[in-house]
């Protein structure tokens, strides 16, 4: 299962007005984790992701997909391994209906039509969207776009699934069910969010970019749990971790027993 695995090693990038968006990055992700990526906004998140699928290429340093350094040559089996899913679904989405944009993927892999559409169907199916097939994606709300989105991500059959900001814009049902929706895929998820209770629900592992450097990989919970590091990170705890004015003593504390 070594397709599964993700690793940067001394990973630089340095954006062409000298920015360094990112500085000596290193970790390795095995089959099967789900890890969340955290940080302040300009922390450099987005930039790992896109890294991730190619879309940029690493100033120094090494990025793998399984046994295949990531380079211009090996780019179409890296894209068919990983499947990214952009922080704005109108990003993805630009066909004429939802269906010819899950396809889009699958038809450019030369599959059959038969194929294709069984790909389609199963796709919006998992997703619980097979009733917006023929719906122009633009008549769509913004969370079922980001379904649509997921679901042609899963049409390529990726072995990584690799997410930025998924709940971003979402209403609280739609969140709810975006979380319960990537709870049953056994894909190997990189997150990047500042969504922390997002991060909790599907996360066992989380990373922690501050100023383009990893400054935590650990357990979710223990990382959480570290105001100082937060602090330092810019971030806040977890809504649930924090105290209620109302309630008493933070989740944090009782479910540190768990």
């Amino acid at each position: 299962m070594s397709h599964h695995i993700v690793e940067a090693i001394n990973v630089r990038h340095v954006y062409p007005d000298g920015t360094v968006a990112l500085d000596d990055i290193s970790f390795r992700i095995t089959h099967g984790e789900s890890v969340a990526l955290v940080g302040e906004n300009g922390a450099g998140k987005s930039t790992l992701l896109l890294h991730l699928n190619g879309y940029l290429s690493a100033s120094e340093g090494l990025l793998r997909i399984g046994d295949v350094s990531l380079s211009e040559k090996t780019l179409p089996t890296v894209h068919r391994t990983v499947g990214m899913v952009f922080q704005n679904p109108d990003d993805q989405l630009f066909m004429p209906t939802v269906f010819d944009d899950v396809a889009f993927g699958p038809l450019n892999l030369g599959l059959s039509r038969e194929e294709v559409e069984r790909k389609v169907s199963a796709a919006l199916e998992t997703v619980e969207a097979r009733h917006l097939a023929k719906r122009p994606p633009y008549k769509l709300s913004q969370g079922e776009k980001r379904s649509v989105a997921i679901a042609t991500v899963l049409a390529m059959s990726p072995d990584i699934l690799v997410m930025d900001e998924p709940s971003s814009s979402l209403d609280p049902m739609s969140r709810s069910r975006l979380i319960t929706l990537l709870k049953t895929f056994r894909h190997t998820k990189i997150i990047a969010t500042h969504d922390l209770d997002l991060a909790m629900d599907l996360c066992e592992r989380t990373i922690v970019l501050h100023q383009g450097r990893i400054t935590a990989d650990g357990p979710t919970r223990k990382i959480f749990q570290d105001e100082g590091l937060l602090h330092r990170s810019r971030l806040e705890k977890p809504l649930r971790m924090q105290p209620c004015p109302v309630c008493g003593p933070a989740e944090s504390l009782r479910g540190s027993k768990k």
